[in-house]
């Protein structure tokens, strides 16, 4: 155990979550304050901050850097492709990818933004795109610039695997090793336990959902709390079998179940609109990038930057500690380039891939005229896959898949971000305790319930966007550590210039 880490980490969390459940009403204006602080204040810094990032990651995977191993020349991979991708996709979007799937696009559509108006063909164009801006390479980019500093900084430096060791290329040793480390590895135990508990909070109101289908179990905070008692126990189970046995065969059957459920929803679904919506929504989101990443509100003529753009960049930022040293942890044998394309690229292929199939077969409900489901849909996102599924074929099939890869997801969000928390709390051990495990993974299912307890969706908004400034200075610092780190790797790479030869 670190102390000042562990003791500092866990106080802020148990304070919390007696202020959450214990002054409700109060904590939930609080959120929403700061919120409202965070967005009118700094909104401007988010959006550069997420686009500085994701040019840093393409100018580095372009550059001679990309060569660079992670362990050194020799290094292997400690774990299969697959399971690899497998792991940090489950990490890195998790539940929240699978309740805002079906529920944003037809959100975009379904109500009017300044200079658009809604329910009309172009909506739907700009409802996906919108979409995949929000879920694309700027999320992935803002997770792996600290991952690949970290990564860096353990496997070739032999400094602890832990988001501290960031401020050594910056500040110095010393720096790293005291006070100024210890509270930046608390803000980033604190942000990867918030981070997750967000997503922990939204699979509950889906799972709640599949239940009330199935079972006819009342929607409400009681059960979804109940949800997440259960959960938390299978995810804690999960988290002391370890990284080997019980997260990575988790994340593969996730991946395959999702695979499978993406599958069928393709095939069952309107298959062409798919195809189509998936190669405009592409092009629509490469054309428009430059303008939309740089785009900031200033007019604020409504709160719609507010509630999505910066909630989503401030959702990822908060994760971005949580999913950059889990990164770190399985990635130990990738060169930077392949580290660079196995997390940004790729999954950002298969989000778009995903939001293609979901998003578009939801609009298509409301193109098709069924616009008294989309609008049930807009008021109660967590309804939307259900809902969805239950226009299709074999829809008691499909529902149940749904539910269990929420599930899963479910579990693995909350396995991974114990395991992190608990490495580093326990000073960058890769292999930290098991009795640490537990009490991160009880920690992260209380706060899951304080959120809902607060205001369910809107209180995990507000957290979230609050919560990713001093995320964001953090991540500007793994930035500078990142550019300094590789510039020592090539510095060394290169071979030294030799004495003049005396016949010249």
């Amino acid at each position: 155990m670190k102390p000042p880490v562990f003791f500092g980490a866990a106080g802020l969390v148990i304070g919390f979550v007696v202020f959450g459940a214990g002054f409700t009403d109060t904590a939930a204006s609080a959120f929403e304050a700061a919120q409202a602080w965070t967005t009118r204040t700094f909104g401007w810094w988010y959006m550069l901050a997420a686009t500085g990032l994701l040019v840093l990651s393409v100018f580095l995977l372009f550059s001679p850097a990309r060569h660079v191993r992670l362990g050194g020349r020799d290094a292997t991979p400690d774990f299969s492709r697959l399971s690899w991708m497998a792991m940090l996709f489950a990490a890195g979007m998790g539940t929240g990818l699978v309740f805002w799937s079906v529920a944003e696009p037809l959100t975009h559509y379904m109500q009017a933004r300044p200079g658009l108006e809604s329910r009309t063909p172009q909506a739907a164009g700009e409802a996906m795109r919108l979409t995949f801006f929000h879920w694309g390479l700027n999320a992935w980019a803002i997770y792996i610039v600290l991952g690949l500093a970290i990564a860096l900084l353990h496997f070739n430096r032999g400094l602890p695997l832990a988001p501290r060791n960031i401020l050594e290329p910056v500040f110095g040793r010393a720096v790293m090793k005291g006070w100024a480390g210890h509270i930046v590895d608390i803000l980033c135990t604190v942000g990867t336990l918030l981070g997750v508990s967000t997503s922990l909070g939204l699979g509950a109101m889906q799972i709640n959902t599949g239940l009330e289908r199935f079972l006819g179990w009342p929607i409400s905070t009681t059960v979804q709390s109940l949800l997440v008692g259960v959960i938390t126990l299978l995810a804690t189970i999960s988290v002391v079998a370890g990284l080997s046995s019980g997260i990575r065969r988790l994340s593969r059957a996730n991946m395959i179940a999702a695979l499978g459920l993406m599958a069928f929803v393709f095939a069952a679904g309107p298959t062409g609109r798919i195809l189509e919506s998936l190669v405009t929504s592409s092009g629509l989101y490469i054309q428009s990038l430059p303008r939309s990443t740089l785009f900031v509100d200033f007019v604020r003529e409504n709160d719609w930057q507010a509630d999505w753009t910066l909630f989503y960049w401030g959702w990822w930022i908060s994760w971005a500690p949580f999913v950059a040293v889990f990164l770190a942890r399985i990635s130990r044998g990738r060169t930077v380039g392949e580290f660079i394309v196995g997390a940004l690229i790729v999954p950002s292929l298969a989000t778009f891939a995903w939001l293609a199939v979901f998003g578009t077969s939801g609009l298509d409900l409301a193109l098709s005229g069924d616009t008294e489901l989309a609008r049930r849909i807009v008021e109660e996102p967590a309804i939307a896959l259900h809902a969805l599924l239950e226009t299709l074929p074999l829809a008691p099939v499909s529902m149940a898949l749904a539910t269990g890869v929420i599930l899963i997801f479910f579990v693995t969000s909350s396995d991974s971000g114990s395991f992190v928390d608990d490495m580093v709390t326990s000073g960058g051990d890769p292999d930290p305790p098991r009795a640490q495990r537990v009490f991160w993974a009880v920690s992260e299912g209380a706060v899951a319930i304080t959120l809902l307890l607060a205001g369910g969706l809107s209180a995990i908004r507000n957290a979230s966007i609050a919560l990713g400034l001093p995320m964001s200075c953090i991540l500007v610092l793994a930035a500078i550590a990142l550019v300094r780190t590789l510039g020592r790797q090539e510095g060394a790479r290169r071979p030294r210039a030799g004495p003049p030869d005396a016949s010249s």
